[in-house]
């Protein structure tokens, strides 16, 4: 039996529900994990830098799509919850078109801007023109890729996770399949990673558009396009806190690979790079815990049904603190085998990559209050705070932290740099929910 929004969510249900989401978003996190894996062990140094100095370009690119999901599905929630189905599919609808047509015209901008930009950003020789070869294949799916994060949100309000998960999964398996045949089979490197990463993306974009495009079982699907701006501009609004987060984290990483180009070479971005793909797979359980809880609570707020929102935020809190004290035990645990698998060829990166990443698992411990605290707000629709805690946590902490600490500490500074960010972010969305907790009777 399906699992409805209107259900009252007990442990075992509430864990039912959300755990398509967050396997989802840890097999989403294998795109760029996998093409480093691969790039590292069978092609060579340069680039598996080149993938990491032009990876928050392309983050840039997408984040729109992160926008519309989560602002969009909080959104049609809100109004399912007001049993209002059928203007709920009409935004839907809408935000599913836009999306298109701004992937598209974001693909075609940045397929000409990405060479001046990376040289912009200091890459020069054939760590240019290894960025700029990656980059373009990989934007050719950008639509897709906007359309497929929009529909990780969009299944979950839909009341379709497992399908959700599904295609994730289907998506992320032909990613491995098609870099174990491109590049160690025919060895086409780094374009091999690009195509294979290009293709997968836009498989999980296209078959949830049309699941949504004919009819279906599900709450949603597709219609004509009516245009609602004062939908749209609410639903970018619900979303700007995902905006702003992934944005903030295509410049913060820049921002690191500056500092790192600075003080380490690229063996300092290979490391962060390696640190980069493993926390995707351990703050994907956060995120997508977010992305799956934020519909129940979108829903129960339009609805007015108090005693579950006070039921489920409860619940998602103690998931946070719980999940934040695992991980961060795992991690600093498995900190020499992950950096031996990446570059075990060069002793000194994977010490300098093994030390690094034992100070980041304590980050871990303090960065899943700062996601949930962001989705919170998101689904209660105060797009405002959502994107203040998102702005504080993503961009001005660890910006701060990334420029100021390394004068002091050196390379130790960059790698600490994310542990006091997240510590910070913790206290003020703590604070935050505090604040507003009468407000929405949680």
């Amino acid at each position: 039996m399906n699992i409805q929004l209107s259900d009252h969510f007990d442990a075992g249900r509430l864990a039912r529900f959300v755990m398509p989401s967050v396997i989802m978003m840890i097999f989403t996190s294998i795109y760029s994990v996998v093409d480093g894996l691969f790039v590292s062990n069978f092609v060579d140094t340069t680039a598996f830098a080149a993938i990491n100095f032009i990876m928050p370009v392309l983050q840039i690119m997408g984040a729109i799509g992160f926008m519309l999901g989560a602002g969009g599905s909080a959104l049609v929630a809100k109004t399912l919850g007001e049993s209002r189905g059928e203007k709920a599919n009409e935004i839907f609808s809408m935000l599913v078109y836009m999306g298109v047509g701004i992937g598209m015209v974001l693909a075609a901008s940045g397929c000409l801007l990405v060479r001046p930009v990376a040289a912009l950003m200091g890459a020069e020789g054939e760590l240019l023109d290894q960025c700029v070869v990656y980059a373009r294949i990989v934007l050719c799916a950008l639509p897709f890729f906007m359309l497929q994060n929009m529909f990780q949100s969009f299944l979950v309000t839909a009341g379709r996770p497992k399908l959700g998960l599904k295609m994730t999964v289907w998506a992320g398996l032909m990613n491995v399949g098609l870099d174990a045949l491109l590049i160690v089979v025919f060895q086409w490197g780094l374009a091999g990673a690009a195509i294979a990463t290009a293709a997968s993306q836009t498989f999980g974009g296209l078959l949830p558009l049309l699941f949504f495009a004919r009819e279906n079982d599900s709450t949603l699907r597709l219609g004509r396009m009516k245009m609602d701006w004062k939908a749209l501009i609410q639903a970018c609004g619900n979303g700007s806190s995902e905006f702003v987060t992934n944005i903030s984290m295509s410049v913060v990483g820049m921002l690191y690979n500056v500092q790192l180009l600075a003080y380490a070479g690229q063996a300092g971005i290979a490391a962060y790079g390696v640190i980069m793909y493993v926390s995707f797979f351990f703050v994907a359980i956060f995120l997508g815990y977010s992305i799956g809880v934020s519909p129940i609570i979108g829903y129960h707020y339009g609805a007015e049904n108090s005693e579950e929102l006070r039921n489920v935020f409860g619940k998602s809190m103690k998931f946070v603190a719980m999940a934040g004290v695992a991980l961060t035990v795992l991690s600093y645990v498995l900190a020499t085998p992950v950096a031996w698998v990446f570059v075990g060829e060069d002793a000194a990166l994977c010490r300098m990559t093994a030390h690094a990443f034992r100070i980041n698992a304590f980050s871990f411990l303090m960065c899943g209050f700062g996601i949930f605290g962001s989705a919170l707000f998101t689904a209660l629709n105060n797009g405002a705070v959502s994107a203040l805690i998102s702005f504080l946590r993503m961009f001005l902490f660890q910006a701060v932290t990334v420029l100021v600490m390394p004068m002091i500490w050196n390379i130790e500074g960059i790698w600490y740099a994310v542990v006091v960010a997240e510590g910070l972010s913790a206290i003020v969305s703590l604070a935050l929910i505090a604040r507003y907790k009468k407000r929405y009777n949680i």
